[in-house]
């Protein structure tokens, strides 16, 4: 990883692992994790000083935490850890394949982070790695992000021009979805699919600048149409009816394609979307979760 280098502590010693073990600390963060005494894996899996933030589908293997550190003489910072202790053997084959080299899961996601910053898709920054594998398979990995400052997630907060009904709002609208619809279209020119495309995974900062998050499946899969469609139709599925209209879909589709109007083959796409959206919503119904493009 680039932007990685091995860790040692503060002390200047460096650290002993496990056998088959790797960690990397960005230089930024290296006296901080010193601090809280985060500089082996094993000091990573037992913390449990943040914030469980658990979800009902998780997998098993994997756990989540927010960390909240103070650096010295900097303002506070907010990070998210990611670990995958023991994933299935089943599950981490399904992962190469699609990302086409073996790989740890968090060495994954933090090289797909790193790889989509540099061809200028915003992605938070990576802040520590590490891994440990046996014979052939992963045991355990994890992955410290850093919290993309001033932004949130689009799931959260729409602008308000998306409740406006006057002219300005309404034009605010029309530009909030060209500059949407562009970036999203640049995310796709990489080779890349998020496959979790969904509104709580695109920030927004103050300043109106889009990021990415949880690119834990994202990859450059072999078949580039179906996963391209299954993150449009996420977007489709995520955007609650109650503010986005079907012609504010139409705009941002236009602008992600870089079309003035539908061609054949625009058209052929968009009912894909429509197919995948209408199954994605009698799944949820089956779970009992809600439904936001039908306005549940």
């Amino acid at each position: 990883m680039n932007a990685i280098s091995s860790s040692r502590d503060g002390a200047g010693s460096r650290e002993i692992l496990p056998a088959g073990a790797r960690f990397w600390v960005a230089d930024k963060f290296r006296e901080t994790l010193a601090q809280h005494g985060w500089t082996s894996l094993d000091a990573v899996f037992a913390c449990e000083s943040g914030r469980d933030l658990a979800k009902p589908n998780l997998d098993r293997f994997r756990r989540r935490l927010q960390l909240d550190v103070q650096p010295r003489g900097s303002r506070p910072v907010r990070l998210f850890l990611k670990r995958y202790d023991r994933p299935p053997w089943l599950a981490q084959m399904r992962n190469w394949l699609l990302h086409h080299h073996r790989r740890s899961y968090a060495r994954m996601e933090g090289e797909t982070a790193e790889t989509l910053a540099a061809c200028g898709i915003p992605t938070p920054r990576v802040v520590a790695c590490g891994e440990q594998w046996g014979l052939l398979f992963e045991r355990r990995s994890f992955l410290i992000t850093e919290e993309i400052p001033d932004s949130e997630a689009l799931e959260r907060r729409l602008p308000p021009c998306f409740d406006e009904a006057a002219p300005a709002g309404r034009a605010a609208r029309r530009a909030f979805l060209r500059r949407l619809g562009a970036f999203i279209g640049r995310f796709h020119d990489t080779g890349f699919r998020h496959r979790d495309l969904y509104l709580s995974h695109i920030f927004c900062s103050r300043d109106g600048t889009f990021s990415l998050i949880d690119l834990a499946r994202a990859s450059r899969p072999v078949r580039q149409r179906r996963f391209q469609v299954k993150d449009i139709a996420q977007l489709h599925f995520s955007a609650p009816a109650t503010r986005v209209s079907r012609t504010d879909r139409l705009r941002f589709y236009l602008a992600y394609a870089g079309r003035h109007r539908l061609g054949p083959s625009d058209k052929v796409f968009l009912r894909r979307v429509v197919r995948k959206g209408v199954r994605m919503a009698r799944h949820s119904a089956r779970h009992g979760t809600r439904i936001p493009f039908l306005g549940d």
